[in-house]
């Protein structure tokens, strides 16, 4: 199908956008927005923008008619035109290398206004206007931001992404399927949004927080490879890469191993990633778990920068300071990092690097500028003779030490570690940083409560292996789980699934579950495995997360239409809201003293 097919409407014959050199001489009606005006008296010149781009319309007496002209001249910004005329050429003085129409304009023959635009709350801005308005300010008025061609560009690319994501599974033989969204409340690790049954009063539905379950059940049913583009929902607190509903590109197989799920993912992140101009090339590098941490200090490591953490335990253990002694003894070490160039750094940008390191709770850092007389800071009256070669440091080097635990070095030098070297003039060694996590602890300790909590899900399959300390030694227990990371951001999370109905008894009850609460909670599931399920293994790909990386936005709200706030609130419908007196009726329902208000306030 032709461009000109699929742009014509009953208002319009083309897209403003779609129009180059090679138009010219057409005869066509376009319509848009009024994106700005510029009166010249006799000439009036009207940027006209749809989602296609701008383009620009001129008027001029000599051959727009009259009652065209005079509207031209009163037309305001977002009043909604058509117009109809001729594509023709700019002179080469007045053509703009800025746009990809900026060859060429219409000379408006006809203007009709299909509506007019109150005065905008908001500007719609280009890119390379001036500063935005507050983000709050532009969710109150999404409809205006929407308007802005970075949101139109980055949702069209979220839509390609989609399409293709759908194609490439569809070749390798895996079904679109749909799963419940109203469902069971199950621990999956965050809160559920629970939804009040009318019909049941008393009883309460769950949105789901993954199809995870779900899946599972349809590997048991048979039907070997499935995917979907899943709307999920998790009631907790946000951040600029979290939002409480979302979506994720889901997907499970049966008679797979870890193997099978990471070709299929790695050609489906070539596929995406060559639709945004970004580069994937299977297949990717693998480290452990433990792998990460101890190089890292994070599970999700950016390998845009090459710089890894160093154990220099043994080198500085007999130093006269009596910190760096004390955490020895006490069963932690000394770790850091060495960042190449970073002696030229001031004082002010080395504490800047520390109060990076306090924010993840560590009480500070240690650091020494390595210069061709010796050292310089706080840490060099503590290193021993020889340090250089004993520490593996050079010239011009920055040392940044943290000493303790790994529970406190591990998350304040990977914190530190990518803005020191950018702040040291080192640059990228890859634009695009691809990695897979593997071999994760089945279980995690929750320090606040002092229980174990699983590491990814409770249905991820131990190691083979290391069975024997499930009850024994379970945080010693290894798992057939397996993160994406991309730049240093997790894209997504998966593993091989418990397929035995006895063994998946026993992780719950390692988690504390009574053998009535596994059967009230997980019994359907239970049931399914012990129909003879298959082995089978999945992921599931933040769609939300991958859009975002891929454009390079700052937060997920630069590509999903209707955002939350940090706050979890919609702030262009105003949601969440309270409900009648009557509405609470009917589902048998009471407002406890103490709610809030439509404006986050306590209510009586």
């Amino acid at each position: 199908m032709s461009q000109d097919r699929r742009d014509r409407t009953g208002y319009r014959t083309r897209m403003a956008g779609t129009l180059d050199a090679e138009s010219g001489g057409e005869t066509v009606r376009l319509t848009g927005w009024v994106h700005r005006r510029r009166d010249l008296g006799g000439l009036v010149f009207v940027d006209l923008r749809d989602r296609s781009g701008l383009l620009q319309l001129s008027f001029d007496a000599d051959y727009t008619d009259t009652e065209a002209l005079e509207r031209a001249h009163r037309l305001g910004s977002e009043d909604v035109i058509q117009v109809e005329g001729v594509v023709t050429l700019r002179p080469p003085e007045a053509r703009n290398p800025e746009l990809a129409t900026g060859e060429v304009e219409l000379q408006v023959r006809s203007l009709t206004l299909l509506n007019r635009a109150r005065t905008p709350a908001i500007p719609v801005y280009r890119a390379s206007d001036e500063e935005l308005p507050a983000e709050e300010l532009r969710l109150r008025h999404r409809h205006l931001d929407l308007r802005r061609p970075e949101l139109q560009e980055n949702l069209a690319l979220r839509h390609r992404l989609v399409l293709a994501a759908r194609n490439v599974l569809d070749r390798n033989g895996f079904l679109e399927i749909e799963t419940p969204i109203l469902t069971k409340p199950t621990p999956e690790g965050a809160r559920d949004y629970i939804v009040p049954s009318r019909v049941h009063p008393g009883e309460f539905y769950a949105l789901p927080q993954s199809p995870q379950i779900y899946k599972q059940i349809l590997m048991t049913a048979g039907y070997d490879r499935y995917f979907q583009i899943a709307r999920c929902f998790r009631d907790e607190d946000l951040r600029a890469d979290r939002q409480p509903e979302f979506t994720q590109i889901d997907l499970e197989a049966a008679f797979v191993e870890p193997e099978d799920i990471f070709r299929w993912v790695e050609e489906l992140m070539e596929t995406l990633a060559r639709q945004a101009g970004r580069d994937a090339q299977p297949p990717f590098p693998r480290i452990t778990h433990a792998q990460a941490m101890e190089r890292y200090g994070t599970d999700r490591p950016d390998l845009r920068f090459e710089l890894e953490i160093r154990d220099w335990t043994e080198a500085l253990a007999d130093s006269e300071s009596n910190i760096l002694r004390g955490a020895v003894k006490k069963g932690g070490r000394i770790r850091g990092l060495a960042v190449p160039g970073g002696a030229a750094l001031s004082r002010r940008e080395v504490e800047g690097l520390e109060g990076l390191a306090k924010a993840q709770g560590a009480p500070g850092l240690f650091w020494t500028k390595v210069q061709d007389d010796g050292a310089s800071g706080p840490l060099s009256r503590f290193l021993p003779e020889g340090f250089r070669e004993g520490m593996g440091v050079r010239e011009g080097d920055l040392v940044l030490l943290a000493a303790g635990p790994d529970s406190m070095t591990s998350p304040a030098l990977a914190a530190v570690r990518a803005p020191a070297v950018r702040a040291a003039g080192g640059e990228e060694v890859r634009r695009d940083a691809w990695l897979w996590v593997t071999d994760f602890p089945l279980f995690e300790r929750d320090e606040e409560r002092g229980v174990l909590i699983p590491g990814h899900h409770p249905f991820v399959q131990p190691h083979p292996g290391e069975l024997e300390r499930l009850e024994t030694a379970p945080e010693r227990v290894g798992s057939l789980a397996y993160d994406l990371v991309y730049n240093g951001a997790e894209l997504g999370s998966g593993s091989v699934r418990i397929h035995d109905a006895g063994l998946q008894r026993r992780v719950l009850q390692v988690l504390g579950l009574s053998d009535e609460e596994i059967q009230r909670k997980f019994g359907f599931l239970l049931e399914a495995l012990e129909s003879g399920a298959p082995p089978h293994g999945g992921i599931a790909l933040g769609m939300d997360r991958i859009a975002k990386d891929f454009v390079g936005a700052a937060s997920l709200r630069d590509v999903i239409a209707f955002p939350k706030t940090t706050a979890a609130r919609a702030l262009y419908e105003g949601a969440p809201s309270p409900v009648t007196p009557e509405e609470l009726e009917g589902l048998k329902l009471k407002v406890q003293e103490g709610g809030r208000g439509p404006d986050g306030s306590e209510t009586a």
